[in-house]
């Protein structure tokens, strides 16, 4: 008997995984009925670690806000207890951990130009000694944040209370070396210092009792200057030494530790910028080889790029692009097929990306065409004129795929999101809301069966859509945008943002 062919037989004939059931796990600054949003509070980025164990949120007001993993301390009892709580359901939970400011508004006074503070991305480096290192960027600069524990040290156990010995009110006097006031170098007991009636019977030395930790962001380096358009993209290399930065015409590569040089290893800007025909929209850098790195365009085309070919990588390895359907083109082709990010499967064998009506699965072995689509709101394709008249259909969705790569997801109106599964023949294709009923809107009418992502042949898939109301997308509310989303490393937890609030499901 052959053990091998027996697994894979079996393997085969199992099927899809079942579909999963999301719930509601958190939210984090719910508004209430009627409560305004504020413009500046507005999130614009999320992004996990790659533990897991941390999630970093970033605003429009140039706020970036920590969350840290709860649960996995608090299930360090014992053998007894974690075997008896083991049948229960664990998922993750986050709770707030600090937050700090990392950009503020600038004016770019040789260009007249006002630079907003909202955090464009946020990258998550390698944690050293404790601390956490983050990349934050907005339009022109990109800043690396260490956030850090700090131990305060409390004094106890003196002779005298130190708190009445100074008034509260008076400055603190300026010391010399010795720590005596400059003023009272000479005599200082005499003049500020009372002996208690009886005097002091004996001489205790100060001791420290307790020591309270402060988390504290403190930022490392600034790497400005070196982008004429706006940044759209950072992504950090798997070398955990370097990371490049991405504008509509330029990639750049940086190295972590030099603030103050980057390389330009993509030049699209064309001589004559009236020949200009496409941009650069997203970049990613592959998660395991740290030569090769992703960039997308508006024309909906990706580029693989391997830097150990040349200095300037305008040449590149491989080109995915979908041929377009004799007879389909209007004014919206060009319009909605231009990408508005990509990602890299964990395991760097697949890139997701996410244009205006669609996400496709890329095989980086086979640049014919895409693996499989998914159709995210079809529903709207006779409402474009509309939304290209309330400037919605330049709305920038992001995407995400799950650690074990198994199912994709990514962002609509009337804060709607999908979640497509891309095993073979799964017919997963849930839609919902992010409250605290995630299931509200959810329409159990199963996905076009499909084949293998692994097949060379190209699948197409649709979406499930909504009946009734929402299918022709009357009922849309297109000024609630579910934008910013991002998938767990580890487990199927998603975290989006709905405006100014956090929400996160697990299944």
């Amino acid at each position: 008997m052959n053990g091998g062919d027996d697994a894979s037989s079996s393997a085969a004939t199992s099927g899809p995984p079942p579909s999963l059931e999301w719930r509601f796990s958190q939210v984090f600054g719910e508004r209430t009925a009627g409560e305004e949003v504020q413009e500046v509070d507005i999130i614009s980025a999320i992004e996990f670690d790659k533990s897991g164990d941390h999630l970093a949120t970033g605003d429009r007001g140039g706020r970036v806000v920590l969350f840290e993993r709860t649960d996995t301390k608090e299930h360090g009892g014992s053998r007894r207890d974690l075997e008896e709580t083991d049948y229960a359901v664990r998922h993750p939970e986050f709770r707030y951990k600090t937050e700090f400011q990392s950009h503020e508004p600038e004016f770019d006074y040789l260009k007249s130009l006002e630079i907003e503070e909202k955090i464009n991305k946020i990258r998550w480096c390698q944690p050293a000694n404790g601390a956490l290192f983050l990349l934050c960027t907005n339009d022109k600069t990109i800043k690396y944040w260490k956030v850090q524990e700090k131990k305060i040290k409390r004094i106890s156990e003196m002779n005298i209370d130190p708190s009445k010995m100074e008034s509260s009110s008076n400055p603190p006097p300026q010391l010399v070396a010795n720590g005596l006031p400059a003023d009272k170098a000479h005599g200082y007991l005499t003049k500020d210092f009372s002996f208690p009636p009886g005097g002091i019977p004996s001489l205790r030395l100060p001791v420290v009792t307790s020591q309270d930790t402060n988390l504290v962001a403190r930022c490392r380096r600034v790497y400005a200057h070196a982008h004429d358009y706006h940044i759209n993209s950072i992504s950090n290399s798997s070398d955990g030494e370097t990371f490049i930065s991405a504008d509509d015409l330029r990639v750049n590569l940086w190295n972590l530790e030099i603030s103050n040089q980057s390389f330009n290893i993509v030049d699209v800007k064309p001589t004559n910028m009236e020949d200009l025909t496409e941009v650069i929209t997203s970049a990613e850098f592959h998660p395991i080889h740290c030569n090769m790195l992703a960039y997308s365009s508006s024309k909906g085309s990706i580029r693989l790029i391997d830097m150990r070919q040349s200095a300037l990588c305008d040449s590149h390895t491989k080109l995915f692009e979908e041929p377009e359907a004799p007879g389909s083109r209007s004014f919206f082709t060009e319009i909605i097929a231009s990408i508005s990010d990509i990602k890299f499967s964990k395991d760097g064998r697949y890139i997701l990306s996410r244009d205006y009506m669609t996400l496709k699965l890329w095989d980086i072995n086979m640049d014919s065409g895409p693996v499989a689509s998914y159709q995210v709101h079809e529903h709207l394709r006779p409402r474009l004129c509309d939304l290209y008249e309330n400037d919605s259909i330049f709305d920038k969705f992001e995407c995400c795929l799950s650690g074990d790569g198994l199912r994709v997801a990514t962002g609509s109106y009337s804060n709607l999101f999908r979640v497509f599964g891309t095993s073979p023949g799964s017919t997963e294709a849930a839609t919902l809301e992010a409250s605290k009923n995630p299931m509200r809107r959810q329409i159990q009418t199963p996905a076009r069966p499909s084949r293998s992502i692994g097949s060379m042949t190209r699948v197409v898939r649709r979406g499930s859509e909504s009946p009734g109301a929402e299918a022709n997308g009357n009922a849309y509310d297109f000024t609630t945008k579910l934008l910013h989303m991002a998938w767990h490393p580890t487990e199927n937890s998603i975290a989006c943002a709905a405006a100014n609030s956090l929400y996160m499901y697990y299944a």
